[in-house]
């Protein structure tokens, strides 16, 4: 292992919580042959009544071995149906034993980070990608999966859920987590009883909000303890903009590439401008998403909309399927009509096409690979977590997956617009908190607090992403 490396790893990783945190959406279909043909092994590994039977994968160990899963599936319908996927593992293995941990969502990525630094790392773990799957490889913790998954069945993933896997030529995780979007829920019977229309540009927009608080209620609900939620709507108004060349260019802070350029203060100060038009709830900052308190405004019909990911559409059916039937609705981030008049897309899209995926930390003291665990690892990752009950249940909870075809069998109408929506972006922008080097996502996530606290200008939070991203890459 680099130990510079996992120095300055654990060093700007440590404080940080947690990134977006769709811990529910787990996608999954029937595997797919995605390697070299039929390997002689495969048939060692059958026995009656195993899913895997004919199928091309690693003969598993007879031997007792014991497995350790870190996840975030604190809650149902995410939590019933991984721990689902385990004990169909377990019953077709059964000298094969998975200790799965759930783990709080905001905590999470701190407490892995701690377990990495004390030498107690779970040998499966979930994360959302970008660049912390990156640092959990170069600093020794992640297995490079690219070779197995050259030879072995997998489900027929999309490309852009293979990319986000993939690190420097390797891949290093399996997805798991069905497309997430990032779109605009809204209530359905609000907007009808005050005559209310779907937005299609940001003028449009703020007239719905100041309509919806003449009549005394909070046009958007956000729960900003987490700060990632805040970012959702920093990034639109940025890609609204300028598509994604200015944040391109501030991401290697060359050619005068800032985050204090046009775009970031223009989102910025609009807003700000929304924090102090009461657009937001009373003490946004405080209100904690992974206690669903944004959820519960939407709910009592205090608040008309959330912006948000597409693993709300699960989330709000699990609490209320016949409520989300009635009062749900959702439409993709308005346009910046000014800068579409002056050529700037309009169709980047905030999201990612994983959701989360599945790193393994299969070696032996010595460092080498314990394949006996990474072989195991390897068919409960691509065989029990994309079987068919795990798909189905992932359908049914309004989770698509991120397996091509997958969005035929979408019945949902509301991630039917989601799909649409990612399907037709001209580009897909990585959550900010995931695509940022690590030190670089804690100071976003902190800026969030203090833009939506009014404490700090757009300029002065840009000036801080700047320092920081150069910082980053003289670090590199």
């Amino acid at each position: 292992m680099n130990k510079k490396v996992l120095a300055t790893f654990f060093a700007t990783i440590l404080a940080t919580t947690t990134l977006v945190g769709c811990g529910g959406s787990s996608a999954t279909t029937t595997p797919s042959t995605g390697g070299s043909g039929a390997d002689a092994t495969a048939q060692a590994n059958s026995s009656a009544g195993k899913q895997t039977d004919g199928k091309n994968l690693p003969t598993l160990t007879t031997e007792p071995l014991e497995i350790t899963l870190w996840d975030i599936a604190t809650e149902d319908p995410a939590k019933t149906t991984q721990e689902g996927a385990v004990q169909r593992f377990m019953k077709d293995y059964p000298n094969i034993k998975v200790n799965q941990v759930h783990q709080q969502n905001d905590n999470y990525k701190q407490q892995l980070v701690v377990a990495m630094s004390s030498g107690q790392a779970p040998d499966i773990y979930v994360h959302w990608g970008g660049g912390p799957m990156a640092e959990y490889y170069k600093s020794g913790f992640a297995n490079d999966l690219t070779e197995m998954y050259a030879k072995y069945d997998h489900p027929e993933f999309i490309d852009a859920a293979v990319a986000q896997s993939t690190y420097d030529g390797k891949m290093l995780a399996i997805p798991f987590g069905g497309l997430s979007g990032c779109d605009i829920f809204y209530n359905k019977t609000i907007f009808k009883d005050l005559g209310l229309e779907v937005p299609k540009t940001i003028d449009e927009l703020e007239a719905v909000c100041e309509k919806l608080k003449a009549n005394n209620i909070i046009p958007f609900s956000l729960a900003n303890a987490s700060k990632w939620t805040g970012s959702m709507y920093y990034m639109y108004l940025v890609a609204r903009h300028s598509g994604n060349a200015e944040f391109d260019a501030a991401y290697t802070q060359e050619n005068g590439g800032t985050f204090t350029s046009d775009a970031f203060v223009y989102a910025g100060s609009k807003i700000q401008d929304w924090v102090k038009k009461g657009y937001f709830p009373d003490g946004v900052n405080s209100l904690s998403a992974d206690d669903n308190q944004d959820r519960a405004l939407l709910y009592d019909g205090s608040a008309a909309m959330m912006l948000h990911g597409a693993w709300q559409v699960s989330g709000i059916k699990a609490d209320s399927e016949e409520w989300y039937n009635e009062n749900v609705g959702v439409f993709r981030f308005p346009e910046d009509s000014e800068a579409k008049a002056k050529g700037v897309p309009q169709d980047v899209e905030i999201g990612t096409a994983i959701g989360m995926g599945m790193s393994f930390n299969c070696f032996k003291d010595d460092k080498t690979v314990d394949q006996e665990k990474l072989d195991a690892c390897y068919v409960l990752a691509t065989q029990y977590y994309n079987d068919d009950t795990y798909n189905n249940d992932q359908l049914s909870s309004g989770t698509q997956p991120s397996i091509k075809g997958m969005e035929e069998n979408i019945d949902d109408p509301n991630m039917k617009v989601i799909a649409d929506v990612f399907f037709n972006a001209s580009n897909v922008q990585l959550w900010y908190d995931q695509y940022l080097p690590a030190s670089v996502t804690e100071v976003h996530k902190n800026c969030m607090t203090e833009l939506f606290g009014l404490e700090k200008t757009p300029e002065e939070i840009g000036k801080e992403h700047d320092d920081a991203m150069k910082k980053a890459i003289a670090e590199q």
